[in-house]
C-alpha cells in the first residue's frame, strides 16, 4: 500500500509540473472562439439591414422585439468579443454578453431543431426530423452517384445535412463559461499584464 502511495505521489508530482504551462488551455480556448465570433459578427455587420429584418420578422425570422437594437447588440458583442478574446482583454467580462448571445441563439434559433448540429438517423439525440433528413440525404447521394461525379463532389469530405440544433451554441457557451471562471490565462493576455501592473 505504501508503495502505491509513493507511486501515486510521484505521478501527481509529474502532473503538477505541467502547471507551468497551464496558460496554454485558456489561450487555446480563446483562439478557438475568435474566428467563430468574428465570422458571425462581421457577416451580420456586412448585411445589417437583412440581419435586422431577420431578427424582427415573425414569419421567416426570429420575431424578436426591438430588432434593430438587438441586432446591433448581438453583432457588436460578437465582433468586439472576437477582438477581446484574441488579445486577452477583459475576457471574463466579455464572456458574459457572449454567453448571453449563445443562450438567446439556442432558444430562438436552434431549440426547435433539437440537440444535433448535423443530422443523424440514429442515436440518443436523433429525432423524427433528423431521421427524415438522413433519408433525404441518402436519396440525394443516390441521385449524385447516378447523375454526377460523386467521387469528385466528396473528395474533400462527406455530404451532410445541417440540422442546426443547439449543439454548437451549447458548446460555445460551455467554452465561454470556462473562460469566465479561469480568465484569459497568464503571459499571453493583456488581462494578465494589466492585473500584474495595476491590481492591488
Amino acid at each position: 500500500m505504501e508503495k502505491l502511495i509513493i507511486l501515486g505521489n510521484w505521478a501527481q508530482n509529474i502532473l503538477d509540473k505541467f502547471r507551468a504551462i497551464d496558460f496554454l488551455a485558456p489561450l487555446l480556448l480563446r483562439l478557438y472562439l475568435v474566428p467563430i465570433f468574428w465570422m458571425a459578427g462581421t457577416k451580420k455587420l456586412g448585411a445589417m439591414e437583412d440581419t435586422i429584418a431577420w431578427f424582427g420578422n415573425p414569419d421567416w425570422g426570429l420575431g424578436l422585439p426591438f430588432p434593430a437594437l438587438l441586432a446591433y447588440l448581438a453583432t457588436w458583442t460578437e465582433v468586439l468579443g472576437a477582438i477581446f478574446l484574441a488579445i486577452g482583454l477583459a475576457v471574463r467580462w466579455i464572456s458574459i454578453p457572449l454567453m448571453t448571445t449563445m443562450i438567446i441563439a439556442a432558444v430562438t434559433v436552434h431549440w426547435q431543431n433539437g440537440w444535433l448540429a448535423i443530422a443523424e438517423g440514429s442515436g440518443l439525440f436523433a429525432t423524427e426530423r433528423t431521421v427524415g433528413a438522413v433519408e433525404k440525404l441518402d436519396r440525394a447521394k443516390e441521385i449524385l452517384n447516378e447523375h454526377g461525379n460523386y467521387s469528385w463532389l466528396t473528395e474533400n469530405g462527406s455530404i451532410v445535412v445541417l440540422n442546426n440544433g443547439i449543439e454548437f451554441a451549447a458548446t460555445y457557451f460551455l467554452l465561454l463559461l470556462t473562460l469566465f471562471f479561469i480568465g484569459a490565462g497568464k503571459y499571453l493576455s493583456l488581462d494578465h499584464w494589466i492585473a500584474k501592473g495595476y491590481r492591488r
